[in-house]
């Protein structure tokens, strides 16, 4: 099973003063995670603003600082149409990459995941496909790249356990029946996050942990940062 840690995602420091922003950060965390058990991990690069960036300098400053701490963990990068520069131009962002994340998640809900996922697959990136929902697994399973991704991402925004827990098995389902057989890495948010976390785990699912995803452990209690929850993580993967 790869437990894979998502150290910052959109987050803001505001809302848990450990979130990692910047490259030194990021390595720090990111070396605490793989020693607590974390076998992969997934950023959002920071710009000397703070805020998240696609562009080249921001990619190679956190990617090269994260390796130097981590060498030989894989390192993926969102490619959210939020991010800047956004939209459409995120595209050209990604070809002046100069040093390359070894995948990339790719939210099949955004319109251009058809191209993003073709400038990646150019540039030998792997791809994880990021399900949200059923209409995302029916598009994801048209696309003729469905079957070259490193894995299927589930990812569960629903709040609560009930709804967390019928999106999932409604994404499950889904995927079930259009004959998906590759790796899969799920993660839910917030209040649904430990309930498809659990519920993934007993599918046998690849797991994703971290202050991207939830700021609290099991029981409810604040999280200290990445590396308690991946902890936590691991004891219910055991």
């Amino acid at each position: 099973m790869l437990l894979q840690a998502a150290l910052n995602g959109a987050r803001a420091r505001a809302a848990h003063p450990a979130i990692p922003l910047t490259p030194d950060e990021l390595a720090a965390d990111a070396a605490a995670a793989v020693a607590a058990g974390a076998g992969a991990l997934h950023v959002h690069p920071r710009d000397a603003s703070g805020a998240e960036s696609l562009d080249a300098e921001t990619i190679a400053a956190a990617l090269e600082a994260i390796r130097a701490a981590c060498p030989g963990v894989p390192v993926g990068v969102s490619t959210g149409q939020w991010i800047a520069p956004g939209g459409a131009a995120r595209r050209a962002a990604m070809r002046g990459w100069r040093v390359l994340p070894d995948y990339v998640s790719i939210n099949l809900v955004e319109a251009d995941a058809p191209e993003i996922a073709a400038i990646a697959l150019e540039m030998g990136i792997g791809i994880e496909a990021g399900l949200w929902s059923r209409g995302d697994v029916a598009r994801f399973l048209h696309e003729p790249w469905a079957d070259r991704v490193l894995r299927v991402l589930v990812e569960i925004n629903e709040q609560g356990e009930d709804a967390a827990l019928g999106a999932f098995e409604g994404v499950m389902a889904e995927l079930d029946e259009g004959g998906h057989a590759g790796p899969v890495l799920s993660h839910g948010l917030d209040t649904g996050f430990w309930p498809v976390l659990a519920a993934a785990r007993r599918a046998g699912h690849d797991l994703r942990i971290g202050l991207e995803d939830v700021l609290v452990l099991p029981d409810g209690t604040p999280a200290s940062g990445n590396a308690a929850l991946v902890a936590a993580a691991v004891e219910i993967a055991r």
